[in-house]
């Protein structure tokens, strides 16, 4: 017989450039009691109310390098001179048991997770609806002029990799958007690839 235990859980990469949408959308997303969050491993100080193993997994630079070296993150980068990384074994672990994880990480992190668990990661890019549109996004935040400028810049880099993804996803309607997402999600949890035996 088939049940929800022979699947092999996936791990859903949702990227997108600031102000496009994406953390709202992946809350709305955390509301499936099957997904969770996937927690990285930070060389920053944790911030008031901040607790280890929850919001991240604080480690200084050196235990962060021998973390690296010895192939215990699925994926690293280092961020305005932090270290940031996806711890491996917890992202193993909830594959093997069924249980699915989503990453909020950029195109630079979606590369490296895909070359590392190539069968398992289903990746969507969150697009705004034009350029200007993303920024007006930017300028309501009451962000200064500099600040807004420079966030857009960093846009442009990351939407130039949109075609690197799965899905595209083109925010213009919030609740439509978040439904979009929720159903690639259920299409890849369908997935026969994701089934571990056939029923009996």
């Amino acid at each position: 017989m088939w049940n929800e235990g022979d699947r092999r859980g996936l791990c859903l990469v949702v990227a997108a450039p600031s102000g496009a949408g994406k953390s709202t959308i992946t809350r709305a997303l955390l509301e499936d009691p099957g997904l969770a969050l996937s927690v990285s491993v930070t060389t920053r100080a944790p911030r008031p109310g901040e607790q280890d193993g929850v919001h991240y997994f604080f480690r200084d630079q050196a235990a962060f390098d021998r973390m690296a070296a010895n192939g215990d993150l699925l994926e690293w980068a280092h961020v305005f001179g932090r270290s940031y990384g996806t711890p491996r074994a917890p992202v193993e672990q909830a594959l093997a048991a069924g249980r699915d994880v989503v990453f909020d990480i950029d195109w630079q992190g979606h590369r490296q997770l895909r070359s590392a668990l190539p069968g398992d990661v289903v990746s969507i890019f969150i697009l705004p609806p034009s350029r200007d549109h993303l920024a007006a996004r930017l300028r309501g935040r009451g962000d200064p002029a500099a600040e807004v400028e420079r966030r857009m810049r960093a846009a442009d880099d990351e939407m130039s990799h949109w075609r690197e993804f799965d899905y595209a996803v083109v925010n213009a309607d919030l609740a439509r958007a978040t439904a979009d997402v929720r159903a690639v999600l259920q299409a890849a949890r369908l997935a026969t690839s994701r089934r571990k035996q056939k029923p009996s």
